[in-house]
């Protein structure tokens, strides 16, 4: 069987565009100003590679892998990243909406900063992660998995945290106005000021 791993390369100003990485390997590589508009992956794995000033624009991920990646200023314009795995990645300055995620595992991502404003990340696994100082203003929460997520001077007005885990999710700093919980989450919320929540009746 053929070795499909890429190890240590490094592409710059390279023209991808509607390219089939499907079942491809990349381990420590970098991508500079290479654009991947249209590229289509599935069950493709990058591990530890760092994608710089990178186009993904209209790019479709279906079971694929991007694990402990940096993704610095690129461009997510109406990508699809359905049933992928991002663990530990992480999003600097990124263009991130329009953009299509349909489940997958997240857990520990840092996307500090980043604008997700209407970004539908709905029974995503975010475990863990950095959400701190996003804009998630109508952003789709519901049934999320945010266990233990960073949410400080987090934007998350008018959206919807229905269904949504939120142990060990400090709230008290992050903006809230109009957005939609749950029981459980008005408990927790009540909780965290200081309310001393009575079920029994």
């Amino acid at each position: 069987m053929t070795d499909s791993t890429t190890r240590g390369a490094s592409y710059r100003d390279e023209d991808w565009y509607g390219e089939d990485l499907s079942g491809r390997r990349f381990v420590d590589c970098t991508f500079s100003a290479v654009d991947l508009s249209e590229v289509r992956t599935s069950g493709t794995h990058f591990e530890n590679c760092v994608f710089d000033g990178c186009r993904f624009n209209s790019s479709v991920h279906e079971s694929s892998a991007f694990i402990a990646c940096e993704f610095r200023r690129c461009n997510f314009f109406d990508a699809t990243l359905a049933g992928c795995k991002v663990s530990g990645s992480l999003f600097d300055e990124c263009t991130m909406k329009p953009m299509k995620i349909r489940g997958g595992l997240w857990r520990g991502v840092v996307l500090r900063g980043n604008d997700l404003t209407g970004v539908d990340l709905s029974g995503l696994d975010l475990r863990d992660a950095d959400l701190s100082l996003c804009n998630l203003t109508k952003a789709h929460l519901r049934g999320t998995q945010l266990a233990g997520a960073g949410v400080a001077q987090t934007n998350l007005r008018e959206a919807d945290l229905r269904g949504a885990t939120l142990e060990q999710v400090d709230l008290r700093d992050a903006d809230l106005f109009r957005t939609k919980v749950d029981l459980a989450g008005a408990v927790l919320l009540a909780e965290l000021s200081g309310a001393l929540v009575d079920t029994s009746t």
